[in-house]
C-alpha cells in the first residue's frame, strides 16, 4: 500500500553520534483474552536526542501475561524495551560507539516514578517481580526512564489502530521527511516496490 502510493521514498539517515534512544508505550486491554500490546522506537542521535532520525528498529508485541493496570502494561512495556536495550548497546559497543546511559522514555508517570524510586510501594508489590529489573538497571546506569507527553512518544503509533487519515498524518512525524537540510553527510536507502 505505501509502496505503490509512494514509489520513489526514501529513508534518510543523518550522521550523528551513534547513541541509542528508546521510546515506550503500551496499549491495555486492546487484544482479545485482556491482553496488552507494547511498543519500543528505537533511534540513533546526539546525545540530547535531537537529531531526528528514521528507527534502527521497532519492537511490536503483545504481553503473554494479563496486566491488572494500564500503568502495570506501560510498565511491562518498559521492561521489554529495556531487555532489548541492552543488545543493541552491546552490538553498538562492540562496532567502536561507546554508549552513555541509554534514554528510555515512557508517557506514563507511574513507570518513571516506580522506576526511579519516586513513589511507595504499595499496590505496585503485586507487580511481577521481573520489572524491577528496571530499577537494577537504572542503577547500575544503563537506562534513565524519563517521563514524556505521549503526543511526542513515537513509539505509541505502533500500539493502537488508527484511521488511514492518521497513518497518512503520522508519516511525516515517524520519518524524516524529504525536504530537511542538512550540513551533515547522510545515507538515503531507496525503499523498492515488492
Amino acid at each position: 500500500d505505501y509502496c505503490a502510493t509512494y514509489p520513489n521514498s526514501t529513508i534518510r539517515y543523518h550522521a550523528s553520534k551513534m547513541i541509542l534512544h528508546v521510546e515506550s508505550d503500551a496499549a491495555y486491554l486492546v487484544a482479545p483474552n485482556a491482553k496488552s500490546r507494547v511498543a519500543g522506537y528505537y533511534y540513533l542521535s546526539d546525545a540530547s536526542g535531537s537529531i531526528d532520525n528514521p528507527p534502527i528498529q521497532v519492537l511490536c508485541k503483545l504481553l503473554k501475561h494479563v496486566v491488572a493496570s494500564a500503568a502495570e502494561a506501560e510498565t511491562a512495556g518498559a521492561f521489554f524495551n529495556g531487555q532489548e536495550t541492552i543488545y543493541v548497546r552491546r552490538l553498538l559497543e562492540a562496532l567502536g560507539h561507546p554508549q552513555p546511559v541509554t534514554s528510555l522514555k515512557t508517557d506514563n508517570s507511574t513507570t518513571e516514578s516506580f522506576v526511579n524510586k519516586n513513589m511507595r510501594l504499595k499496590r505496585s508489590k503485586s507487580w511481577d517481580m521481573r520489572y524491577h529489573w528496571l530499577r537494577d538497571a537504572a542503577l547500575r546506569k544503563y537506562l534513565l526512564v524519563k517521563w514524556a507527553r505521549g503526543i511526542l512518544n513515537k513509539a505509541d503509533y505502533y500500539t493502537k489502530h488508527f484511521a488511514p487519515s492518521h497513518h497518512v498524518q503520522m508519516r511525516t512525524t515517524l520519518f524524516v521527511p524529504e525536504n530537511i537540510s542538512s550540513n551533515s553527510s547522510e545515507l538515503t536507502f531507496k525503499v523498492s516496490k515488492s
